[in-house]
């Protein structure tokens, strides 16, 4: 099938090119771009006067929830989703049900994902069972297609299995992503220790125990070479030993979610578990100081934590109710509405942070926009003002339903196929 796409604003983050010109596609891969398209060339032409198109955006941080909790979510739902943020890969993590730790289990997923319009790829456990007591085989579990290691959701506190398995990422070529909350500072998770935890009369999670694991584990990093990866940061502390230990030289990168550039603490007085995360949405300095972090580089990415939960879960009392909030289908919105409007990056940046960065860190293929690049393709409105009112997930728990964003997608290419159309 040959698709046009006319009239777009090219945003490649790779050529670090924005530009005005059409593209071809067709067996999957850019033919032509910037020739203009003739009547009759393509059986769809895609009209995107006023549209930016960029790169499919690359979410390193999913839970689709498949095996064993599909009533959350399942990798053909997490899939739709994704196209209807603009995301063309994503990577799962292991915390399913049974855990990501084996062959069977590792290839259930993979193979399930490749029944679905996007590329589905997942992360493999560190540790068996997510247990941290014990490595799992990551060279069997890479060979098989893993593609990174990650115990999220849990830290790894023993520190000499974690520099083992750091060493053992190092031989491989592959990163670990690591989940930063050290439980013995904490009471009460998912909700900020400070005035909204006081108010609640909950003892909630202190900044501390986010630094000090980063703190320990951008040493670790250096120690070995390791690519590591911190994920879901949320503390003006833990940004700062980030920063530090990149310039000492480390390989270390950082991720953040939107809703930690987007939201405090004090969304919990509002939206109650839906405001509820771990790590908890932090104070007006540490979002800045997240913010700050994007637009200089120390944070690399931006990854949703895309968390799904029932209704019925999350209708339980705050300190019973499953933290986690969906996040795929207003990310980029998000991300132009609080990053961009306001000059803390461009959109050609923004980019950068959803898509080249991600794929980069993986070691996936990411060829931009160009001729023979797989045809891999957001095509989106960032004017556009859209009311968020339902989603293409099975689950519903987000705290920007019903909230007015700016910036909305509008088409998804895949593999040169049409994998979303927005409605209207």
């Amino acid at each position: 099938m040959r698709i046009g796409i006319r009239g777009g604003r090219i945003l490649d983050p790779l050529s670090n090119a924005e530009k005005k010109a059409d593209i071809l596609i067709e067996d999957g891969k850019i033919a032509a771009v910037g020739e203009p398209l003739e009547e009759g060339c393509c059986d769809r032409i895609l009209e995107a006067e006023g549209l930016a198109v960029a790169p499919g955006f690359v979410d390193v941080h999913v839970h689709f929830r498949d095996p064993g909790l599909t009533y959350k979510e399942d990798i053909l739902t997490g899939a739709k989703a994704s196209a209807a943020g603009g995301y063309t890969t994503v990577i799962c993590m292991a915390n399913t049900k049974p855990v990501i730790d084996n062959p069977e289990t590792l290839k259930l997923v993979l193979d399930k994902g490749k029944q679905t319009d996007i590329h589905v790829l997942s992360c493999a456990a560190v540790t068996k069972g997510m247990q941290g007591k014990e490595l799992t085989d990551m060279e069997e579990l890479r060979r098989l297609g893993a593609a990174g290691f990650t115990d999220d959701g849990k830290p790894i506190l023993d520190e000499e299995l974690l520099l083992a398995a750091m060493e053992e990422a190092v031989r491989l070529n592959v990163p670990i992503s690591l989940h930063e909350e050290d439980p013995k500072y904490i009471a009460d998770n998912g909700v900020n220790r400070g005035i909204i935890s006081e108010k609640l009369g909950i003892g909630g999670s202190p900044a501390e125990a986010e630094i000090t694991m980063v703190e320990r584990d951008c040493l670790l990093a250096e120690k070995t070479g390791v690519k590591l990866n911190i994920q879901h940061i949320s503390t003006a502390g833990a940004v700062e030993a980030v920063r530090r230990s990149k310039q000492r030289g480390s390989h270390v990168t950082a991720e953040a979610a939107p809703h930690h550039f987007t939201l405090t603490e004090d969304a919990v007085l509002s939206f109650g578990t839906l405001a509820k995360m771990n790590p908890p949405l932090r104070t007006e300095s540490d979002r800045l100081a997240v913010i700050e972090g994007l637009r200089d580089g120390t944070i690399d990415m931006i990854a949703t934590d895309h968390a799904p939960h029932s209704a019925e879960e999350k209708s339980l009392p705050l300190t019973e109710a499953p933290s986690g909030i969906i996040g795929l289908e207003t990310a980029l919105a998000l991300g132009i509405t609080q990053l961009v409007k306001p000059g803390y990056l461009s959109l050609l940046q923004l980019m950068e942070k959803m898509s080249r960065n991600p794929a980069r860190l993986y070691g996936l293929p990411y060829a931009g926009i160009a001729v023979g690049a797989p045809a891999d393709l957001v095509l989106f409105d960032e004017n556009e003002e859209w009311t968020v009112q339902r989603f293409h997930s099975k689950a519903s728990n987000s705290p920007f339903l019903g909230k007015k964003l700016t910036g909305r997608v509008r088409y998804t290419v895949c593999g040169g196929k049409i994998v979303y159309e927005a409605e209207g």
